[in-house]
């Protein structure tokens, strides 16, 4: 069977594996049905999600006018301390930056390729972490807008990275540690203005558990500007990532923008 549509971040849902669903606008695929079995990917154009023109994609799923314009990928976006909205201060567009910074945000720990630090919208939690391909996670502060969060992981970031290395998240369960005891750690790290949103007595801790039948020893990415046509057999789903028998791996996310068909 064939499905066509424009790709854009799978859906999940929390689960022991996670859920994860393909959403094209007339049609779904649970990718977890998908697993063992062999599918095919045609890139067959773009589509920018933003304006909805047959524009190249440049990142994050726009074109390149719309990723300069856009207010939904502001530099704060990337650089939660960058955020000016509780000043009354636009970047781009106030409203949509108040909307978005003006409301509770976590900033948290989490286990992935290593212990790293974040920031994320509280509607977002456990989807961000499941997002990053974390194993565990942990909320440090709950902070009422995204500036303080963002000068919280500026912080943090002296002692903790804030990335995820992408090959060793796909290459492993993501072993087990202390998150607890590292949340303790961090207290007297945390900026003044943010102390009082400390969870000193709650510690939620998070598992997540992916469906992946096997780890690969090796990864390849699958660029579809390089490679516009991929077979493979699908044997795991971690962070946006589809993990293929041969070692190739396809960053869903990454690929935003793209119409593809996929024949299952």
């Amino acid at each position: 069977m064939t499905y066509q549509g424009v790709l854009t971040k799978m859906q999940t849902e929390m689960g022991n594996p996670i859920q994860y669903y393909l959403v094209f606008e007339d049609s779904f695929l649970s990718m977890n049905q998908l697993l063992d079995k062999e599918i095919e990917i045609n890139f067959i154009g773009f589509q920018c999600l933003n304006c909805n023109k047959k524009k190249k994609i440049y990142r994050q799923g726009f074109c390149y006018d719309c990723f300069y314009s856009s207010p939904a990928v502001g530099d704060w976006i990337m650089r939660p301390e960058l955020s000016t909205a509780h000043l009354g201060i636009a970047d781009r567009d106030l409203d949509y930056e108040q909307k978005v910074q003006l409301q509770p945000h976590v900033v948290y720990l989490a286990l992935a390729s290593e212990v790293k630090v974040g920031v994320t919208r509280k509607t977002q939690v456990p989807t961000r972490w499941i997002d990053q391909g974390a194993t565990q996670a942990i909320a440090i502060v709950e902070v009422p807008n995204r500036y303080l969060a963002g000068i919280t992981e500026v912080a943090l970031k002296e002692h903790y990275t804030d990335k995820t290395n992408w090959r060793k998240m796909l290459q492993s369960t993501g072993g087990i540690f202390d998150l607890i005891a590292e949340k303790a750690k961090v207290e007297s790290l945390i900026p003044t203005e943010a102390q009082e949103y400390f969870y000193s007595q709650k510690n939620d801790l998070y598992e997540l558990n992916y469906p992946v039948l096997n780890y690969p020893a090796k990864v390849a990415s699958l660029n579809l500007d390089k490679t516009p046509s991929f077979q493979g057999k699908l044997i795991g789903i971690k962070g946006q990532y589809l993990i293929f028998e041969n070692g190739t791996v396809f960053n869903v996310r990454g690929s935003e923008g793209y119409i593809v068909t996929i024949d299952v």
